[in-house]
C-alpha cells in the first residue's frame, strides 16, 4: 500500500519561500507511469493543482503558479518537493501530495492516493 507524508514548516511569513517535501512509501516515485503531484486547497474554496513530476523526471506546473513554482526529486530518499516563492496571505491552504497512475490531469479527483495534507499559514 502506497502511503505519502507531507513535511514542513505550518507557518511561513509573507514574500519567503514555501517549502514541502512528500515522503513516499510502498512505492518507487521512478515506477513507470507514475505521476506526483502538489494540490491544495485554500480555506472554503476548492482543490487546486499546482504541479507534478513525473516517474521520469518531466515536470509541469499549473499555469497560474509557474512563475512561482518549482518541484523537484530525490530519487535516493524517494521524495519529492515542492518550494513556492513570493508568497502571499493567499497561498495559506491544505497542501497535499498525490500520486496518480496514469497520463497528466490537473483535476485533482483524478489522483488515486493522497497524503493527510498539512496545513500552511502565511503570515502578513
Amino acid at each position: 500500500q502506497v502511503q505519502l507524508q507531507e513535511s514542513g514548516p505550518g507557518l511561513v511569513k509573507s514574500s519567503q519561500t514555501l517549502s514541502l517535501t512528500c515522503s513516499v512509501s510502498g512505492d518507487s516515485i521512478t515506477t513507470t507511469s507514475r505521476s506526483w503531484s502538489w494540490i491544495r486547497r485554500p480555506p472554503g474554496k476548492g482543490l487546486e493543482w499546482m504541479g507534478a513530476i513525473f516517474y521520469d523526471g518531466r515536470i509541469y506546473y499549473s499555469p497560474s503558479l509557474k512563475s512561482r513554482t518549482s518541484i523537484s526529486r530525490d530519487t535516493s530518499k524517494n521524495q519529492f518537493s515542492l518550494h513556492l516563492g513570493s508568497v502571499t496571505p493567499e497561498d495559506t491552504a491544505g497542501y497535499y501530495c498525490a500520486l496518480r497512475d496514469g497520463s497528466l490531469t490537473r483535476n485533482a479527483l483524478e489522483y488515486h492516493y493522497w497524503g493527510q495534507g498539512t496545513q500552511v499559514t502565511v503570515s502578513s
